[in-house]
């Protein structure tokens, strides 16, 4: 990267930073970056062909999404880990098989954060850890009610866009 970086604001999810940079073409400009430690989410498939999408309440996009259960990566936390810690956590399921979907860069303009999906299989059941702050609604639908809730808008948020996508598109879903 090779940046200076003057530190703006540190939170808990986050930290701010204004970067000096040069450009491959040699040019230099100063931007403000949002350093996140990534995260990762799992689209559970149930043996009747069923999603597992949580419906959250998230304060700023100003409502309610349709989701998978993702979360933030912890310091030195596999992104497979987070992903199956999540899916316990939110959604109440444990997985015996695991598939990566996909990486990928949900803002790569502002923001260096990678979300890591995964498919899960042949789940069980395992109690929720819902945190303090968390609003979430757990519901089940085929895949094809949940690619149309893509299709109508209804879905906006993208990894679990994507997530879903790939399950048709790459896993034989």
């Amino acid at each position: 990267m090779g940046a200076d970086r003057k530190l703006i604001y540190q939170g808990r999810a986050l930290t701010l930073n204004e970067e000096h940079v040069v450009f491959p073409d040699g040019k230099r400009e100063t931007l403000e970056i949002v350093r996140h430690p990534g995260g990762a989410g799992a689209l559970a498939l149930d043996g009747e062909g069923r999603v597992c999408l949580i419906r959250q309440y998230r304060y700023a996009a100003d409502g309610w999404l349709w989701e998978i259960p993702a979360g933030r990566l912890e310091t030195g936390e596999a992104a497979q880990c987070c992903a199956q810690r999540e899916l316990a956590e939110e959604a109440g399921v444990r997985a015996a098989c695991w598939q990566p979907l996909a990486s990928l860069l949900p803002s790569p303009g502002i923001c260096d954060e990678r979300i890591h999906l995964f498919l899960a299989r042949d789940l069980s059941p395992a109690p929720t850890a819902h945190e303090h702050g968390e609003y979430i609604e757990i519901h089940w639908l085929s895949l094809s009610e949940a690619l149309a809730k893509v299709c109508s808008g209804e879905i906006v948020d993208a990894k679990t866009v994507i997530a879903l996508q790939h399950a048709r598109l790459c896993a034989g879903a």
